[in-house]
């Protein structure tokens, strides 16, 4: 696929986590794609997506993720980014504490001939949020 190709598909999975529409991910994900960076417990596929950025939104719904830097080639797209929220909800276990939290990531994207991602490798900043939260002390 051309690279304007996955920057649309990626465009599209950032908007549907941002906007709250997680059935969009089906459309956008193959079914057995492979995160080599799961959430604990998550499955493979849209629904292991839809189930981790649930869960995500759940606790900050008004979530905000905000590319920074991004690059793609022929099948693979790499971005930087910064999420920002407030708690407003359970978090792996914690009930919500108002806080606002901003933390960066990085994340690498492969997808196939069809635009569908099948891989994605990817790293945030999951401690400094914690650690925003107060919910750490490491």
């Amino acid at each position: 696929m051309s690279q304007q190709t996955n920057i649309a598909a990626q465009t599209a999975f950032g908007e549907a986590v941002v906007t709250d529409d997680l059935k969009a991910l089906d459309e956008i994900v193959a079914p057995g794609s492979i995160d080599h960076d799961p959430a604990p417990r998550q499955a493979p596929g849209p629904e292991g997506y839809k189930a981790m950025f649930g869960e995500l939104r759940t606790a900050f719904p008004d979530l905000h993720l905000e590319v920074e830097h991004l690059m793609a080639t022929d099948d693979e797209l790499a971005f930087a980014y910064t999420i920002t929220g407030t708690h407003m909800g359970p978090l792996m276990g914690h009930p919500p504490t108002g806080r606002t939290v901003s933390y960066r990531g990085m994340q690498i994207s492969r997808f196939d001939s069809d635009g569908k991602l099948v891989e994605r490798w990817g790293s945030s900043d999951e401690l400094g949020m914690l650690r925003q939260l107060g919910l750490t002390d490491v």
